[in-house]
């Protein structure tokens, strides 16, 4: 069975201002999410589902999803706020939705076998298909057995300013122990470091392992989700900023030894557009790509 790509495109990306997951930053206008695409296509990926939001499907389907629909088979679902798995929750105030993990339960009725979960403005490269999508092509739907492609987080800095990076820690064997979201992670002179929610900082490895939000799941973590989501919103639901994020859910499940996660290294070079003056040098490097003969120009043909 031919693994499902699942492209989490909700997110306004308010640090960079403007929908930039339909951004034309490639030499030809195609977005990131453009080489996400044709990335997992090469690596031999079935489907594509976009989880978006109802206010930007229009131009989403006509600057986007056109491009693929001749290529691929492709789904839409929507994320929205007061899609739950619980009834009664007051979100009177909230402007945006619950997060990672709700972006990807939101697809529970669209996918029904192993899929990878991606961030639509994020650049990972092929490799990192190659390698996810030759694990999920050996899982069976009802497995709980899932992967992470892992980066070195001087891989995956921003010089923009802080990035939000989910911290890994694995065992000899390579699954994954413990996953711990760190909000704010930037370069201090020649130090990495994590600013964190007491005032302190912790120092980085520039080999860290970081989390991307790059997943490799079958359909056995829709359920998963809801279970730990109820939950989470009995104690957030008056929190108007409050998240479930994806890396929550994961560090939760093997905790109580209820799945295990495979963390596959990959050695590419993370890019993407955090903030709005990182798209100078997100517009360099697929040029560059294009250039050396990686990608063909257009991407999509003409």
């Amino acid at each position: 069975m031919r693994p499902t790509l699942v492209v989490l495109a909700a997110g306004m990306g308010s640090r960079y201002g403007g929908i930039k997951q339909i951004d034309g930053v490639g030499p030809d206008g195609e977005a990131i999410l453009d080489y996400s695409v044709y990335d997992a296509l090469q690596a031999g990926f079935g489907r594509v589902v976009f989880v978006i939001r109802r206010d930007i499907e229009d131009d989403f389907r006509r600057f986007v999803g056109s491009r693929f629909e001749k290529h691929v088979d492709v789904g839409y679902v929507f994320q929205e706020m007061d899609d739950l798995p619980v009834a009664g929750v007051d979100f009177a105030g909230r402007s945006k939705p619950w997060g990672t993990a709700h972006a990807v339960w939101a697809a529970r009725k669209a996918v029904n076998e192993p899929f990878a979960a991606i961030n639509a403005d994020d650049f990972y490269g092929r490799e990192a298909y190659t390698i996810l999508g030759a694990w999920l092509a050996e899982r069976a739907s009802d497995e709980n057995e899932y992967a992470m492609v892992g980066f070195r987080v001087d891989h995956t800095l921003s010089p923009n300013g802080s990035v939000s990076r989910a911290v890994c820690e694995t065992d000899d064997a390579g699954a994954l122990k413990r996953i711990v979201e760190h909000k704010e992670i930037f370069r201090d002179g020649s130090a990495i470091v994590s600013q964190l929610n007491d005032g302190s900082r912790m120092t980085l490895a520039p080999d860290t392992t970081v989390s991307m939000n790059m997943f490799g799941f079958t359909p056995t973590f829709f359920p998963a989700i809801e279970r730990g989501f109820a939950e989470f919103l009995r104690r957030n639901a008056g929190d108007p900023k409050a998240e479930y994020y994806i890396p929550t859910v994961v560090d939760e499940l093997i905790a109580r030894g209820e799945a295990r996660m495979t963390v596959l290294p990959s050695s590419g070079q993370w890019f993407g557009v955090t903030y709005r003056e990182d798209r100078e040098s997100v517009v360099a490097a697929l040029g560059k790509l294009a250039d050396d003969g990686s990608y063909p120009r257009p991407l999509w043909g003409g």
